[in-house]
C-alpha cells in the first residue's frame, strides 16, 4: 500500500508540473525593454493599400510579422496565442507593443500598463488589457511584433472583419504546389516594392494561413524538373537499347522462337521435325 501511495503521489505531482499548476514553469513577465523595443519596420496604422482594415499584418524577410489590430471600443482586452495542433494554445512571443488612441496618439507597451492597462503572459496566451483612459465607444489600434516561419504564416483571427496581409518582397502565392491562401475570396495586388498585398473584405474563419515562395523558387523548380525529365528520357533510351541488344543476342543464339499457337498445332516443336 505504501508503494502504491508513493507512486500515486508522484504521478499527481508530475501532472501538476506538466500543467504548470505549481508555477515552476510559468513564463517570465515580458520586460519593458521588449514592450518598448522598436519594430523592424514602421507599423502601418493606415493599413497600406486599403483605406482602413480591422487587421493589417506585414511579414518580414527574417521570419517576423508586424500586426496592427483595430480593437472595438466596447472591447477591453485581447488574447494573443497560437494553436498548438493538439486542441490547446501557446502564447506567442510579442515585442514592440504599441497602442494608438482614436486621436492618433501612440503609446508604448510599458505606458499601457501605466495607464491602467496590462500585458500578462501565461503558458496559454499573452493577454493585453487596454488603457482605461481610452475614449469609450471609439476603436483604438493595438500593434505588436512577433515571430513567424520563413515561408508559411498562420495565426488565429483575434478580430473578425477586413484583413490585409503583406508578403515580404518578391514572394508569391500563385503556383499551387508552393502557394496556398486560407480563407479564399481574397484580392491580390502588387505594390511598387514588389510586395504582394492580400486583402479580404470580411474574414469570419477561426484562422488565416498564407503559404508563399520566392519567385526564383519557380526557376529552380523548373530547372530540377527539366533535369529529371532529361534523366528519365536518357534512362528510357538506355534500357530500350539494352533490350534491343538482348533480342539480337537471342536471335544469334537461335533462342528467339515464335510461339504462335497455330504453329504448335501444325506439328512438333521447332528443331524436332
Amino acid at each position: 500500500m505504501n508503494r502504491r501511495l508513493v507512486l500515486g503521489v508522484a504521478a499527481l505531482a508530475g501532472l501538476l508540473l506538466v500543467s504548470g499548476c505549481t508555477g515552476l514553469f510559468s513564463p517570465e513577465p515580458i520586460s519593458d525593454e521588449q514592450l518598448d523595443a522598436s519594430p523592424p519596420e514602421g507599423y502601418d496604422y493606415e493599413a497600406g493599400l486599403s483605406s482602413d482594415v480591422d487587421a493589417h499584418i506585414t511579414l518580414t524577410e527574417n521570419a517576423k510579422f508586424l500586426a496592427v489590430y483595430r480593437i472595438p471600443g466596447d472591447r477591453n482586452e485581447i488574447e494573443l496565442y497560437r494553436n498548438d495542433g493538439f486542441g490547446g494554445r501557446d502564447a506567442i512571443p510579442v515585442s514592440a507593443v504599441r497602442y494608438r488612441y482614436p486621436n492618433g496618439t501612440v503609446i508604448t507597451g510599458s505606458a499601457i500598463e501605466e495607464r491602467g492597462g496590462g500585458i500578462e503572459r501565461t503558458r496559454d496566451a499573452v493577454t493585453v488589457t487596454l488603457p482605461t483612459d481610452r475614449p469609450r465607444g471609439q476603436p483604438g489600434k493595438l500593434a505588436f511584433t512577433s515571430e513567424s516561419t520563413p515561408k508559411r504564416f498562420t495565426l488565429p483571427t483575434f478580430v473578425k472583419g477586413s484583413y490585409e496581409i503583406v508578403l515580404p518582397p518578391d514572394r508569391r502565392v500563385d503556383f499551387f504546389l508552393f502557394g496556398r491562401v486560407v480563407p479564399g475570396g481574397y484580392e491580390r495586388a502588387i505594390d511598387d516594392g514588389s510586395r504582394v498585398h492580400l486583402t479580404w473584405d470580411d474574414v469570419q474563419t477561426d484562422a488565416v494561413l498564407v503559404q508563399f515562395y520566392l519567385e526564383r523558387d519557380l526557376g529552380i523548380f523548373g530547372g530540377i524538373a527539366g533535369l529529371l525529365g532529361v534523366v528519365a528520357v536518357g534512362g528510357l533510351f538506355y534500357y530500350r537499347r539494352k533490350i534491343e541488344r538482348l533480342k539480337e543476342q537471342r536471335r544469334d543464339l537461335g533462342l528467339d522462337v515464335d510461339t504462335d499457337d497455330d504453329e504448335f498445332e501444325r506439328g512438333p516443336p521447332p528443331g524436332m521435325k
